[in-house]
């Protein structure tokens, strides 16, 4: 009986020991100012995927959208280059095109080498966030059917400039996530200096269907250097799945008066546990009961600022898995949408982090 339960123990330790993740910071790489690749700006990359051998990243400029291709050299577990190679331009001819408004934040390739974007639409004018297909040369494929209420103008009232930002193909492939930047009206108040209720929603969607099936509200944190200027804000800029409903969630607090420095960059833990609540139905948080994706901080740029280029963390918007490093562990690259610096000096940052699971 001893021997029995000292191995109902051993089994229950090695079963109920928690999952310790750690986030390194290996170096990085900026991308010269005013680059040209066939006669366009490489710039405003708001999203990126690695797929296929290559990386693509996604370019947030609504008079030219496009996707760039192209490889990241890394040597000794640093970045040494980043190579790119072509541009797809995506057609704006279309019907689609003419009838959305593509300010376009996230990109995911699925197993079957379809492309999919995912854009924030135009709120002010009524242009709804969409999540859309297009071929290997920019033409107009399909688009997904995503839930009312982030329309336009719907009642629970999507903000602009803050509705589908980031993607992540699902670790099995059988679907993939999107999730909001800000928390729709109805759901909850914006970040701000105390800590509020303001859920974002990230919603699954099935490769099969093309529909949603399952969604989670995630909370975010509230902003805790002191005002300088008029914007102070928070939001989801980035998520990942890495394993099984656990996901890489980048928040980005960006506050004006700042300079370069306006920016504040931090990457949680997310996990989807037995008790958190589906909230695909659920028309408005606010007026129901809810439990959110349980969190924790993983890395905050803030502690390695000092590293990078004139101490500026950028305008992070993309993440994606990098092939392993030399000791067997996964890797991340994060990118920075430099907003083609017509907001004051940005750069084009490309960051390598270690995932060291234990």
């Amino acid at each position: 009986m001893k021997i029995i339960r000292l191995l109902i123990i051993a089994l229950c330790f090695v079963s109920c020991k928690k999952e310790k993740l750690q986030l390194h910071f290996l170096n990085e790489y900026i991308v010269k100012d005013s680059l040209l690749i066939d006669n366009t700006i490489i710039g405003g990359i708001s999203g990126i995927d690695f797929s296929n051998n290559q990386y693509y990243m996604v370019v947030d400029d609504a008079k030219n959208p496009r996707i760039l291709l192209g490889n990241i050299q890394i040597e000794k577990d640093s970045i040494k280059a980043i190579n790119f190679k072509r541009v797809i331009e995506i057609d704006t001819t279309s019907k689609f095109y003419k009838d959305n408004a593509l300010d376009l934040e996230s990109i995911f390739i699925t197993s079957d080498n379809k492309i999919n974007l995912v854009s924030e639409g135009a709120i002010h004018y009524g242009k709804n966030p969409t999540i859309f297909t297009v071929d290997s040369v920019g033409f107009f494929k399909e688009k997904i059917n995503t839930p009312a209420y982030f329309n336009a103008n719907s009642k629970a009232k999507p903000k602009h400039n803050a509705a589908f930002e980031s993607s992540s193909k699902s670790i099995d492939k059988k679907g993939f996530w999107a999730a909001m930047e800000a928390p729709l009206k109805a759901d909850g108040e914006e970040p701000t200096f105390h800590k509020t209720q303001s859920p974002i929603r990230i919603t699954y969607f099935d490769n099969q269907t093309k529909k949603a099936t399952k969604q989670f509200a995630y909370q975010l944190e509230k902003i805790d250097k002191p005002a300088k200027g008029k914007v102070n804000l928070n939001g989801v800029t980035a998520i990942l799945e890495y394993q099984k409903n656990h996901f890489f969630i980048v928040e980005r607090i960006y506050q004006s008066g700042y300079g370069t420095l306006g920016n504040t960059i931090r990457i949680f833990k997310a996990t989807i546990k037995e008790e958190s609540t589906n909230t695909l139905e659920v028309q408005s948080l606010k007026e129901e009961a809810y439990i959110p994706l349980k969190k924790e901080l993983l890395f905050d740029f803030e502690s390695i600022q000092e590293q990078l280029t004139d101490s500026i963390i950028d305008n992070i918007e993309g993440i994606t898995f990098d092939p392993r490093l030399s000791n067997g562990n996964r890797s991340l690259i994060l990118v920075s949408d430099d907003n083609f610096q017509v907001y004051g000096k940005q750069l084009n940052q490309f960051l390598l982090l270690e995932i060291e699971e234990k």
